[in-house]
């Protein structure tokens, strides 16, 4: 007799991250359900799966609650992913930003608690806000946010919700999930349309545009391979010793955005001249930015073993393949 196979459900799963956890659950024998309304995922990135008979996409709103009602009912695991993401969105539409990431997630968590299904919800390093000191930061470290007015922050505000909610459910009604913070996943299939960094410096260089650098290009980031974020994924939904914990997920390699406009530049051969834009420029309508944001990964290491694998050379080498592979 043949085994059933477990089944998962991705919201976002046509999103960058998504698609590729979508592909990983595939290869080890898991039936995927992707739900996603395709305003910041993409058909393409899925369209390679869209005959496999394990694989179905659902194009719809993580808001319409008879839809998610369904697929988490149906569902071992839900990875909830899906998310209003980018500065530019988040400063361009802060309406949509808290609307998706606020409600979207009380509905997922509605229908995992009332099923009973486990849940990972992805949140994001931005919770820790404007840290200016050059120090990890770790699972427990304060919060530091600029001024209360700045729209800057809706999306880390709305993630710290996701946070909280999905513990209080957790908490108060035994609801069986992990959180995970993002810091900077980046590689093939990511969009530079809303803001993200490599991908726009990555598509200039090539063009040979200007390379838009906010600021005076000194914070820093540490960016992490998709392929490396997706097992950490993985392993901390499978550890189902793990409950009620939130678990940094990111890269140690830390370079400044200035270097790495310039390490961009020498991998593509580019010519293109650095552009410094100040932050009240930014986008017409000024941002503010974080100036380090460097993870602790000790606890997702002794949970489940993980550390990033791939180096950032390694990540901007795969970024510049894809995009002078990628179809116009």
């Amino acid at each position: 007799m043949a085994s059933v196979k477990q089944k998962a459900l991705i919201t976002g799963g046509a999103g960058f991250i998504g698609s590729h956890l979508a592909e990983l659950l595939l290869s080890e024998g898991w039936e995927v359900w992707v739900l996603d309304d395709l305003s910041t995922g993409s058909i393409r990135n899925v369209e390679h799966l869209k005959e496999r008979p394990d694989f179905h996409l659902v194009v719809d709103s993580v808001l319409s609650t008879s839809v998610v009602n369904e697929l988490v009912y149906k569902c071992d695991v839900v990875y909830h992913l899906a998310a209003a993401v980018g500065v530019r969105l988040i400063v361009e539409e802060p309406v949509r930003t808290l609307v998706t990431n606020v409600q979207g997630t009380e509905v997922v968590l509605e229908h995992c608690n009332k099923f009973g299904k486990r849940v990972l919800i992805a949140s994001t390093s931005e919770v820790y806000g404007d840290h200016r000191e050059e120090l990890p930061l770790a699972e427990n470290s304060r919060r530091i946010y600029g001024p209360t007015t700045a729209r800057r922050w809706a999306y880390a505000d709305s993630k710290a919700m996701d946070e909280f909610l999905a513990l209080a459910y957790h908490q108060e009604r035994g609801l069986d999930c992990v959180i995970v913070r993002l810091f900077n996943t980046v590689g093939p299939r990511q969009s530079g349309q809303y803001g993200m960094v490599i991908p726009n410096f990555v598509a200039s260089a090539l063009a040979g545009r200007a390379i838009d650098i906010h600021g005076d290009g000194n914070q820093t980031r540490c960016f992490c391979h998709v392929m490396d974020t997706i097992q950490a994924l993985r392993s901390l939904m499978n550890e189902r010793t793990i409950s009620g914990e939130i678990y940094n997920v990111g890269s140690q390699e830390r370079i400044s955005i200035l270097d790495l406009a310039e390490r961009v530049k020498t991998l593509c051969s580019s010519k293109s001249e650095l552009e410094f834009i100040p932050y009240d420029e930014v986008y017409g309508l000024g941002i503010e930015d974080m100036y380090h944001r460097i993870p602790d990964i000790d606890k997702v290491d002794g949970a489940v073993g993980w550390k990033p694998t791939r180096t950032l050379d390694q990540i901007l080498a795969d970024v510049v393949n894809h995009f002078r592979h990628a179809p116009i």
